[in-house]
């Protein structure tokens, strides 16, 4: 007699609930065990082989989860798990921004720290010419523009030897015509007049305007006959502004074949130095720096700048130095510095040649701001050949140096200290 096994017993509802609740952690902790298909491992033998000796496995951080196990791409039966990263909290986000922000503090307050001590190595009345590439020369200007405002057919050239002009000096203007390709044009220059500067006029009658000639032969300052280049000379001291001080201003009219235009330059003149360079130097060696005394014969007291350039041996321009002290009447000496650390750090060739030493008086009021010495133009001393071991290659150092590099170093500090506190890494300043 056949036995039939019995029938098992309908779940109840209570009970299939309580099913069905146990298969929640499986579904929420993504372990994603509900389907494998062919050639995948089922979690049996997942758990094996993760437990295997030799078996690859990827360990969680405390408190992550596994993700979902898959099978590596090409590699049939071989198992390869990833780990899921934990979200950040709000708060770590804010931290972890924080710390990015002084970083980058932490980083500009360094740069301007170190390039404030860079550029402060020097004294600033004893810098390198190639701070100054507008001072390599003195003021000569040179420019071109279009002969008229609506056409760039003919282009004007336009040169000056001298911008501060004093005493007897004399100044010379040269202007040409050109074509777009720079080939030289027919230039003529018609009524030339030098007058003062509107500027300068202040309401007052204007002083007479003095007629100036523009020639190209060669003469009156013109450096080659019929080049193309007409010159005007112009010494104010003789063409009727014995006492002007101030800006004057030569304008004219150019015509190139059927063009024709307007164009001026400038000058500021003095007509009396409020004081006289001698052109005697007193060379010395002080405190590790070559000190070249200057002689001046002051007029008038007050605060004098005077600059100069400083060439090696081979004529090539090496330094910029200058001078701003306060000057009382009679018999001194202006101070021209070459700083022992620049002489050491750059090696120029000695002889070292003093040129093109240019001053002025500076005014505390009214307009112009200053009264102008008469320039020593060229060579004005060659030093005597001295030894590196004679200078020395400490930095300038002045109160108000100490002063910005101890509030660029709080900077520093102040940002390391705080970076510190959010990585808990205690950090170099």
């Amino acid at each position: 007699m056949a036995v039939n096994s019995p029938t098992p017993p309908p779940s109840s509802p209570p009970s299939r609930a309580l099913w069905l609740l146990a298969l929640v952690p499986l579904v929420l902790g993504g372990v994603g065990w509900w389907s494998w298909g062919p050639g995948e491992a089922g979690p049996d033998e997942a758990e094996a082989a993760s437990s295997s000796p030799g078996a690859g496995q990827t360990a969680g951080a405390p408190g992550s989860r596994a993700s979902a196990v898959a099978p590596s791409p090409g590699a049939p039966g071989k198992v390869a798990t990833t780990v899921a990263t934990p979200p950040r909290s709000r708060e770590e986000e804010e931290r972890e921004a924080q710390r990015m922000l002084w970083e980058k503090r932490l980083e500009r307050a360094k740069f301007s720290r170190d390039t404030y001590i860079q550029g402060t190595r020097y004294p600033p009345e004893s810098r390198h010419i190639r701070e100054h590439p507008d001072q390599e020369q003195p003021a000569a200007p040179e420019r071109t523009r279009s002969l008229k405002r609506d056409s760039a057919d003919v282009q004007l050239r336009l040169k000056q030897d001298k911008v501060f002009v004093a005493g007897d000096e004399v100044v010379t203007f040269s202007v040409g015509c050109e074509g777009q390709t720079r080939q030289p044009l027919p230039c003529q220059v018609t009524n030339a007049m030098a007058h003062e500067a509107e500027h300068m006029l202040g309401g007052q009658p204007p002083l007479a305007a003095v007629p100036l000639v523009f020639v190209d032969d060669g003469t009156q300052g013109d450096a080659l006959a019929r080049d193309g280049m007409l010159t005007a000379s112009f010494q104010p001291s003789k063409q009727g502004f014995p006492l002007f001080s101030g800006t004057l201003r030569i304008s004219f009219q150019v015509r190139s074949g059927s063009s024709e235009g307007s164009a001026f330059f400038d000058i500021l003149y003095t007509p009396v130095p409020p004081a006289r360079f001698t052109g005697k130097v007193r060379e010395v060696v002080e405190r590790g720096s070559l000190q070249l005394y200057l002689g001046i014969q002051v007029r008038m007291a007050g605060r004098y700048v005077v600059a100069g350039r400083v060439d090696d041996e081979a004529g090539v321009p090496f330094a910029y130095v200058s001078f701003n002290e306060e000057l009382p009447e009679g018999a001194q000496e202006v101070k021209l510095t070459v700083f022992g650390k620049l002489i050491l750090d750059e090696a120029p060739t000695f002889p070292l040649k003093l040129r093109d030493v240019e001053g002025f008086l500076l005014k505390e009021s009214g307009d112009p701001d200053r009264e102008l010495l008469t320039a020593l133009r060229g060579y004005v001393h060659t030093t005597r050949e001295h030894p590196n071991n004679v200078f020395s290659s400490e930095e300038w150092q002045s109160e108000e140096r100490s002063r910005y590099i101890n509030e660029f170093t709080k900077d520093v500090d102040e940002a390391q200290k705080e970076l510190d506190a959010l990585t808990g890494k205690p950090g170099a300043p």
